[in-house]
């Protein structure tokens, strides 16, 4: 899992409780890493797992909710490191997820070749849009706030739903949007 995702997740939990917090929630975890994280490193997907469980025993906040709040600071930070990402999206949430495997993730891959993106299905009906969420990874709560993050950076009146899809390898999660009014 690329670097960045650990530093803004240190960055999320200092911001939001403290500097004090996130050497605790090291030292609980007792990843491998010791918690030195650079942007452009690798590290292995457990040690965010054990981080935010780390944090979640701190905070008594379930983990599937600290994952998503993760995922909604997420979304608001790649808005404001990638804007070229955003050039021309009018069609809001719906254009802009639509295009998040052929478009974002396929320019994550070409950046990073040893990048492990989760993949996407994109779904266009009337009304709404399903995303079937696939990842050997176990971060559909994650994609779940990015999607919550993005619809709250179009400011769009969507709802949101998850149905977790069983009996398949992996983690798959279907995302239901749905535009209300």
């Amino acid at each position: 899992m690329k670097g960045m995702i650990f530093t803004e997740f240190m960055e999320m939990v200092e911001a939001t409780w403290s500097l004090d917090m996130v050497d605790a929630i090291i030292a609980d975890s007792r990843v491998a890493s010791g918690g030195s994280y650079t942007s452009v490193g690798t590290y292995p997907h457990e040690e965010i797992i054990a981080l935010v469980l780390a944090l979640s025993q701190a905070t008594g906040i379930a983990t599937p909710e600290l994952e998503r709040t993760f995922g909604k600071h997420l979304f608001g930070r790649f808005a404001l490191a990638y804007p070229r990402f955003f050039h021309g999206m009018d069609g809001g949430s719906f254009q802009f997820l639509s295009g998040i495997e052929n478009v974002i993730h396929a320019e994550v891959r070409k950046l990073y070749p040893d990048a492990e993106p989760p993949t996407f299905e994109v779904e266009k009906g009337k009304f709404g849009l399903i995303l079937t969420y696939y990842s050997p990874h176990p971060f559909s709560d994650l994609a779940w706030g990015l999607i919550e993050g993005c619809v709250a950076h179009f400011g769009e009146d969507i709802e949101v739903r998850s149905e977790a899809i069983h009996g398949q390898p992996g983690a798959q999660t279907r995302f239901i949007l749905t535009r209300r009014g």
